[in-house]
């Protein structure tokens, strides 16, 4: 069964109360956790675009920045303040495009993306658009099945960016398009079974030669500072542009008990 074909639930209520205590016990361990991730591979210096979450901002985001800026690489936030959907005035694909493509202009070296939630359905579908300016996309616990009235937080973008029934066709065609991954660039979706706001199966990629799933355990709002999920962003970013591979959860002991699954699980 392909995700396209997924008839998804929202997240189990009891998830969904929890997410801000869990969020904040994952972050506390970011100080435990500073010299495993000084083990963590380094990069080759390229640059890294991160997309903040639906309502969020480059603030939100500052704690995953600023360790992917310690691997090595040129790190920049989104630049468009908060993210209210790629459909709203001022928000748009558009504006994103233009950003990302005047960061590659800087170095001309191809970015990578990495997109926590809509941040990441975002820079994914930017990867389709822009497969010689992009290098690779990581997402976060993204709504990439093209389901997001399964968020337990629908509602919520309906009052912010107008309810998704009545969507603008370019809109709707972007939610169509969602479960097809980038065709030319890497994709790889880093998910959690215990996602509190988005159905885990729904941010999982389907089987393709570039894409990969790595499962991990955290929280939905916990995504971007969780020292697991820095290490697989880690992981992922240092693979040389021309030799991507899939994430390889039995290179260690720790690993398979960290990373529960990884590779093409639809389960």
């Amino acid at each position: 069964m392909s995700e396209s074909q997924l008839n998804l639930s929202r997240p189990p209520l009891p998830y969904a109360l929890l997410e801000a205590g869990r969020a904040l016990g994952e972050m506390s361990l970011l100080p435990a956790a500073e010299l495993p991730l000084s083990l963590a591979p380094t990069g080759d210096g390229h640059s890294v675009v991160v997309c903040p979450g639906f309502l969020t901002s480059d603030r939100a985001t500052g704690f995953l920045r600023r360790f992917i800026r310690s691997k090595g690489y040129n790190v920049y936030g989104w630049n468009l303040g908060r993210n209210l959907g790629p459909g709203h005035e001022g928000r748009n694909m558009d504006e994103l495009a233009d950003w990302v493509l005047n960061v590659y202009r800087q170095s001309r070296r191809r970015v990578s993306l990495v997109g926590w939630s809509l941040g990441g359905v975002m820079a994914r579908e930017l990867a389709k658009r822009m497969p010689d300016v992009i290098r690779q996309v990581i997402t976060l616990g993204s709504p990439i099945a093209g389901q997001p009235e399964a968020s337990t937080i629908a509602w919520v973008y309906d009052r912010v960016a107008g309810p998704l029934d009545e969507a603008s066709p370019e809109m709707q065609m972007l939610i169509d398009r969602l479960h097809h991954p980038p065709e030319y660039t890497p994709s790889t979706a880093i998910f959690s079974k215990t996602d509190g706001i988005v159905p885990w199966r729904g941010c999982i990629e389907r089987e393709a030669p570039l894409t990969d799933n790595i499962e991990v355990v955290a929280s939905h709002c916990g995504l971007g500072v969780n020292p697991f999920v820095f290490f697989a962003v880690a992981d992922r970013l240092a693979l040389p542009e021309t030799e991507w591979s899939p994430f390889d959860r039995r290179a260690s002991a720790w690993r398979r008990v960290a990373y529960p699954t990884a590779g093409h699980v639809y389960g």
